[in-house]
């Protein structure tokens, strides 16, 4: 079983303790959501875990790798989805997935391409557009699709429904736990805490660089999640 273990994570910046001693584990098919406001040290965490940074203090790791020291061995296992998805705008969804899976040294034939498009929700007819004619949320579709074809075990997701509509956020959410099913763990940084309420089999709210409120989805309404993250975030 694949499982992400984050222990003891502390980074600094000029002197300044950006996170302190953050601790939390993920099993596979399950995601940990990481709530917290501006400057809180989220976007930190998901560069740590990208191997991007490295930490001062401690150790992460996913399955057998050491995500510091043997990023680039476990890099084929991550799936990272941004805040804004960038793609070749003037290229197809499908001549898009080509060239991410050159670029990956993945042998994937259209026939696995249109079947991932279509397992995403996107037609065949979309599979022929131009990204230039995508929203935010079909250009997410195209993006999980290569998840599903890179067959990614440890997704990091960053702000993903933010400028999404209500049907938008729902969807991605439906695409989320179908790569739960599929035995992903999931590591997700949201303002949108409906959405984490729905997704997130644990959350943890940062404030200052430190982790508190360690909760299960099972321990509280969406209601008592709003209370606990504004009691965290304003006292």
């Amino acid at each position: 079983m694949k499982k992400l273990i984050v222990n003891q994570i502390s980074k600094s910046f000029e002197n300044k303790n950006v996170l302190t001693n953050v601790t939390f584990s993920v099993d596979s098919g399950e995601l940990f959501c990481l709530l917290g406001g501006n400057g809180a040290g989220k976007s930190t965490m998901i560069k740590l875990l990208l191997g991007f940074q490295t930490p001062d203090k401690g150790n992460m790791r996913f399955d057998k790798w050491d995500l510091s020291s043997e990023s680039e061995l476990v890099r084929k296992e991550i799936f990272y989805l941004p805040e804004q998805v960038n793609f070749y705008p003037e290229l197809s969804a499908i001549e898009n997935l080509n060239y991410l899976s050159c670029l990956s040294n993945l042998n994937i034939d259209q026939k696995s391409i249109r079947q991932a498009l279509e397992e995403v929700g996107l037609s065949s007819i979309d599979h022929n557009l131009h990204l230039t004619d995508f929203s935010k949320g079909m250009r997410q579709k195209v993006a999980l699709a290569f998840a599903k074809l890179k067959k990614s075990r440890l997704l990091l997701l960053d702000e993903p429904t933010s400028g999404l509509d209500p049907s938008s956020t729902r969807e991605f959410v439906s695409l989320i736990e179908s790569l739960k099913k599929d035995g992903a763990c999931a590591v997700l940084v949201t303002h949108d805490l409906r959405c984490a309420h729905m997704l997130a089999d644990g959350l943890g709210i940062l404030k200052d660089g430190i982790l508190h409120n360690s909760l299960t989805k099972n321990d509280l309404s969406l209601g008592e999640l709003e209370k606990s993250y504004f009691d965290s975030v304003l006292k």
